[in-house]
């Protein structure tokens, strides 16, 4: 034994020796190579570059710098194979010691990976309906990532529901789908699936702040959104309204950067609404009075010299309106090696509100970490934390502010406020409101995902993961004694928490493998679950002896306001799989299917499948096609089916509910507990059936891509509150009911050229969608909700009033005057039509479809120019064909003269201005809805217009910096609209109501300015 001990022995030491020994030797060195590489536009150095010499395994990457050094056994002259993602590959003859590579953009490269749901796939091989956001839409927003989707997307319609820093924003894919569900995409952030639901205790007054609002869009590396249903069913009952991919920055192998990125800017409102100033107020007034009242005389409120005197008068917009400032902080560190990748970023947002003491700010870091345990096995983090904070506009302060009368003051004589106006219509001062109610919120949000990938077999890929999204929101509001709103109450302050707690665990296993070079197959198998609890608590007091403590003290307060508090919870669990098979890269075949086992619906519905295929031909890869292949570089057929569902219902909806109730036995107050809602066992999910055909096609040596996208999408068993017998207790329950379909063409077209110095890339989009319900419960042909009708056969969103019919003029008061709805009618009154034929108008029976809210096209235009050192980028979108209800308008020409109106107001019908289109003032006016306030909402605007400069190499080198950027920005700079109010981009965001104008807080234009530092 210890002779063959030796013997190991002294073989080992032989082995090692030869093995150093090798290692010491040195090849000859036959040349030496430096070089950089360069983009071809910007003249920009491009790290990360691959340099291969040609036929041998020896590559080296570019640094920051773009350099790369090569000593070498090959002879002069030899081949370099110069590749990296984004840029045409290169191969290029070296003859000397130094060379300098110029690579070209490949606009088709940079659109060839698609992230789907569950993976990636690239875009030749893809057969579903997909867009990516383009680099310049994403770079155009520090706000919140879905305001990146504007005009970037067909198919996609982004309206901002409030211009309030930090709000959220209505999204509609292919159209709004469901009536009392949401309407809203499914958002998947690094493969953490999110409904973006508002998280709130109901303390604030005013609009929520929106939770995406937290993620930094300059984290984010691309945005993806799922449009048919074989993209989307994998994502099953919660892929009805379509899936919006998020995917944020990486680390890269062998490069490091440094980047801080700082701008600054300011905002203001876009226009401002057209109301009477002190004198024509006075007037109005006047007129108002002397219409009720004659014997009175012309001048009962003031007169021709005092109304001389006034001047303007308070400018209520004026005073609440400001420049607004904006500034921007990111700091991001990125680097790596073949083992491990890592993105470290902190950022800093500051937003004031266009209107005083509002604003937001957002303070968030992030850390992905990606690394390569072992030649099978893979690990990564991907983790978000931020908290944000807004001071929020109260509600019904728009409408104040273009209420309240220009001869009202803010201030008293003796420097306190004036409470409220001073006439009969009880509007508080704004003003007052502003400057000293306290309104804010503010959210902390903890996103996570980490997970595990080992390679069971050399095919077949294991993929665990577990992810929580933590939100914790805390509201609080103080209404002072010395406002109006005080008054009753001495002081209220109110606090409320929530909190929602979401876990994930996914676990899937992927197959890939080719059969014969030509059978090409990718199989997915999984189980997910997720579950979320929400929980909320307010408590209050009023009553307080002095307004020092504000919202920090509530044992200040003499009385206790009762709490209030709640929890739900939801649960979902999940089977799904998925096929994607080609042959010879020709043919196309995908399936998958869904099994979704939600909490949310009855009992006897708690399983959901959702199914879907599809195909797709790519036909320039047919020998016929040759003659072709130089006009039409590619060329594919896609058509897809499938089934998806929509869960947004909220929790405990098919369940039999109690709700606690005070009431008064003998002089004792008790508590009780009352039935609210009725048990339904069936109820079940939103189902949409979804039919897609496209067409991909690339042509002028692949410079111009086009894609076009005809779709139908039917969704059936809407969830509905139907009218059931009274015997049971209850008026209505949430049922299965009716169905909705929206059906409508895209067209997309991306371009890239380019001669010697220029170069433009642009993006056009455009999607025409038609809405229609289908059918209502229990045979219902009709729903009035207030100014709006639910009918079938018209789309959702109509508007509901009566048809104008010009000015009831004093010669035709005895044979007209039955129109104007009044049961003493007067000239000056407004017309209106008889609908129904019965020979008179009557609000409840004259009212008819008067337009709707939804647009009969959208689209979008993203240009990016490139000359030398500079580039500019514009964005445009625009929506044509959509109505909006101006309920801002119909507030602002009611005439009474107890509150501020419209210019209109200034034509008013007199005895000697007998106006055929504007009504009379009067003191207490019967408001009627009516055309006459549903306005055109179309509009084409330059959303973004950024200016940038690259600073030249030569000169950065100095300072030993990779890259400096000055950019200009301006957002909203420039809008073309006929709509009167603050702007024309605007909706309350409701599926039954949408289009709505009524007291939202107006959005911004900017201009900002902005410097980029790369190490």
């Amino acid at each position: 034994m210890k002779k063959i001990l030796n013997i190991l022995l002294w073989l080992g030491v032989f082995l090692v020796s030869i093995g150093i020994n090798a290692q010491s030797t040195k090849p000859k060195i036959n040349s030496t190579l430096d070089g950089v590489v360069i983009d071809q536009v910007t003249k920009q150095p491009i790290p990360g570059v691959t340099v291969q010499i040609k036929g041998i395994t020896h590559s080296v990457i570019t640094d920051l710098d773009g350099k790369f050094s090569f000593q070498t056994g090959q002879s002069f002259p030899y081949i370099l194979v110069v590749s990296s993602i984004g840029y045409i590959n290169k191969e290029q003859i070296v003859n000397d010691k130094f060379i300098q590579i110029v690579l070209k953009e490949d606009v088709k490269e940079l659109n060839e990976v698609v992230v789907i749901g569950y993976g990636t796939t690239s875009k030749k091989d893809y057969t579903g309906a997909a867009e990516t956001v383009s680099t310049q839409a994403l770079k155009s927003t520090q706000r919140s990532l879905e305001s990146a989707l504007q005009g970037s997307v067909a198919g996609v319609n982004v309206t901002q529901t409030s211009g309030q820093p930090g709000s959220g924003l209505s999204i509609r894919v292919r159209g709004g789908s469901s009536i009392q569900g949401g309407n809203e995409p499914l958002y998947v952030i690094d493969g953490f699936p999110i409904y973006n639901s508002d998280v709130t205790s109901g303390v604030l007054s005013g609009s929520p702040t929106n939770p995406l609002s937290a993620i930094n869009p300059a984290d984010i590396e691309s945005i993806t959104v799922l449009k048919d249903a074989s993209s989307t069913a994998i994502y099953g009952s919660r892929g009805a309204n379509g899936v919006v991919i998020v995917t944020t920055k990486k680390g890269k192998s062998n490069i490091m950067a440094v980047n801080y990125d700082y701008s600054l800017g300011q905002q203001e409102v876009r226009k401002k609404v057209s109301v009477l100033d002190a004198a024509g107020f006075s007037r109005l007034r006047n007129a108002a009075l002397y219409d009720t009242n004659p014997a009175g005389g012309t001048n009962q409120y003031l007169s021709d010299a005092q109304i001389a005197q006034l001047g303007k008068g308070v400018d209520w917009q004026d005073a609440a309106f400001r420049t607004a400032q904006t500034q921007n902080h990111q700091l991001s560190v990125s680097g790596g090696n073949n083992q491990t990748k890592y993105a470290i970023s902190g950022n800093y947002f500051n937003q004031e509100g266009i209107i005083k003491n509002t604003g937001f700010e957002r303070l968030s870091g992030r850390i992905n970490l990606n690394s390569k345990l072992s030649d099978k096995s893979r690990f990564g983090v991907n983790l978000s934390v931020a908290e944000t904070t807004s001071k929020v506009a109260p509600s019904g302060l728009i409408t104040a502010l273009l209420s309240m009368p220009p001869t009202a003051t803010i201030y008293e004589a003796d420097g306190s406020y004036t409470l409220r106006n001073p006439f009969e219509n009880i509007f508080s001062n704004p003003i007052a409101t502003l400057n000293e109610r306290k309104n804010k919120a503010v959210n902390t949000r903890i996103l996570g995902t980490v997970f595990g990938e080992y390679d069971i077999l050399e095919n077949l890929v294991f993929k665990v993961s577990f992810g929580a999204d933590l939100l914790a929101n805390k509201e609080s509001t103080y209404i002072p004694s010395t406002i109006y709103e005080g008054l009753i109450t001495n002081g209220e302050a109110k606090i409320g928490n929530s909190n929602s707690k979401t876990w994930l665990n996914e676990n899937t296993l992927t197959y890939t493998k080719v059969f014969s070079d030509v059978h090409s197959f990718n199989l997915l198998a999984g189980y997910t679950q997720q579950s979320s609890t929400r929980d909320f608590v307010t408590t209050g007091s009023q009553q307080f002896v002095n307004d020092v403590t504000s919202n920090n003290s509530l044992q200040s307060g003499n009385l206790a306001l009762i709490p209030t508090s709640g929890e739900s919870k939801w649960a979902l669990n999940s089977y799904l799989s998925r096929l994607n098979y080609n042959y010879d890269s020709k043919y196309y075949f995908t399936a998958s299917i869904r099994a979704d086992g939600s909490s949310r619906f009855g009992k006897n519905n708690k399983w959901g499948y959702f199914p879907s295929v599809a195909a797709a031909w790519q036909i320039d890869r047919e020998n016929f096609f040759s003659p072709l292949s130089d006009v039409i570089n590619s060329l594919k057929f896609r058509t897809s089916y499938g089934s998806t569902g929509n869960q947004e219902i909220g929790e405990y909806q098919s369940l039999s509910t109690l709700s606690s109730v005070k009431y008064l036995f003998g002089d004792q107050i008790y508590t009780g507990f009352t039935p609210t809602r009725i048990a339904n066992d069936d109820l079940g999910w939103e189902l949409t059936n979804q039919f897609d055909a496209g067409i991909d096609l690339g042509i002028f040596n692949n410079k111009v891509f086009l894609t076009l996208d005809a779709y139908r999408k039917t969704t059936k068993n809407l969830l509905l509150d139907v009218q059931i017998p009274y015997t049971s207790g209850f008026t209505s329950s949430l049922q299965n009911f009716g169905s909705v379909q929206n059906q409508g063409i895209e067209l997309g077209i991306n371009t890239s050229l380019s001669n010697g110095d220029f170069a433009w890339t642009s993006n056009f989009n455009i999607a025409f969608n038609k809405n229609k319900v289908l059918a209502l419960g229990n045979d219902a042909e009709f729903y009035t909700f207030g100014n709006y009708i639910l009918k079938v056969g018209d789309p959702l969103g109509s508007f509901y009033g009566a048809v104008t019919d010009g000015i009831l003029q004093t010669a035709d008061v005895a044979t007209k005057g039955v129109f104007t709805g009044n049961a003493t009618p007067k000239a000056g009154d407004r017309l209106y039509k008889d609908i129904n034929g019965d020979g008179a108008f009557t609000t409840a029976a004259d009212r008819t479809t008067i337009g709707n809210a939804q647009p009969d096209f959208t689209f979008g235009f993203t240009n990016n120019f490139n000359f030398r050192n500079f580039e500019l980028g514009i964005i445009l979108q625009g929506s044509v064909g959509n109505d909006i209800l101006n309920g801002n308008a119909q507030a602002l020409e009611l005439f009474n003269g107890q509150q501020n109106a419209s210019t209109s107001a200034l034509d008013a019908w007199t005895p000697t201005n007998p106006s055929t289109t504007t009504p009379r003032a009067k003191l207490d006016p019967a408001p009627v809805f009516s055309n006459r306030f549903v306005e055109d909402g179309s509009f084409v605007r330059f959303k973004n217009i950024t200016l940038s400069y690259n600073f030249p190499k030569a000169l950065i080198d100095k300072f030993k910096l990779a890259a400096v950027k000055l950019r200009l920005v301006g957002e909203n700079l420039i809008t073309f609209t006929n709509y009167s109010g603050f702007d024309p981009e605007v909706t309350n965001g409701s599926s039954i109501s949408p289009g709505t104008d009524t007291g939202i807080y107006p959005t911004a234009k900017s201009i900002s300015a902005g410097l980029s530092v790369t190490f």
